[in-house]
């Protein structure tokens, strides 16, 4: 997207994230309904912490809004990578 690539199933540090471009140092996931649970949300939170103590940023997704909305997820990517570039 905008010139850069784009990892699936990436390992960062003990963790898969679903995509990441190395580039822009942003790593996008998308959660299905297992995330609603609080052990899994509160996993979720630890494990974002981590990397991004790290200098990993994140966008998050539902799977609903991927399936339901996926010009408006690339929108958000867009316009993220274009408020983001100098970071």
């Amino acid at each position: 997207m905008l010139g850069h690539d784009f990892d699936r199933q990436r390992p960062i540090d003990n963790y898969i994230v679903d995509f990441y471009c190395k580039d822009l140092r942003l790593a996008i996931e998308i959660d299905g309904s297992s995330h609603d649970f609080e052990e899994v949300a509160e996993n979720d939170i630890v494990r974002q912490e981590r990397l991004e103590s790290l200098g990993v940023h994140f966008l998050r997704f539902s799977d609903l809004q991927v399936k339901r909305d996926m010009i408006n997820v690339l929108l958000a990517i867009q316009y993220w990578i274009e408020d983001n570039r100098g970071d």
